[in-house]
């Protein structure tokens, strides 16, 4: 199993004062969905920050982090074997990407998550 990307999920009330803060840590804006945003660093894309309001594809569960996989159907698989609770099962959703969330052991929401 590969992991492509490993992103911090920062809740925020303050969208546009969180764009201007990471904005001076050197990000800029590569994705806005108006409740999510992604920040990326132009040198190295892969160096992210998602900033939300809420996830609305899980308003009720809002992940911590997010970890983009090659195959997150063959990581559903493994962690379903595991026992590890799943919070949201696995699903596509309107904006691109399969993805389901599971609790890590200090309790803490991960979204994984494959472009499709």
């Amino acid at each position: 199993m590969s992991v492509r990307r490993v992103v911090p999920d920062i809740h925020s009330q303050d969208m546009e004062g969180s764009r201007e803060f990471y904005g001076l840590l050197g990000f800029e804006e590569v994705m806005n969905l108006g409740w999510v945003m992604t920040m990326a660093s132009p040198e190295n894309p892969t160096a992210q920050v998602i900033l939300m309001t809420e996830d609305r594809g899980a308003p009720d569960t809002p992940p911590d982090m997010s970890v983009e996989v090659e195959d997150v159907d063959a990581v559903y698989a493994a962690v379903l074997a595991s026992g590890a609770t799943v919070v949201r099962e696995l699903r596509d959703e309107d904006w691109g990407v399969r993805r389901f969330f599971v609790r890590d052991p200090n309790g803490k929401v991960v979204n994984v998550v494959s472009h499709r």
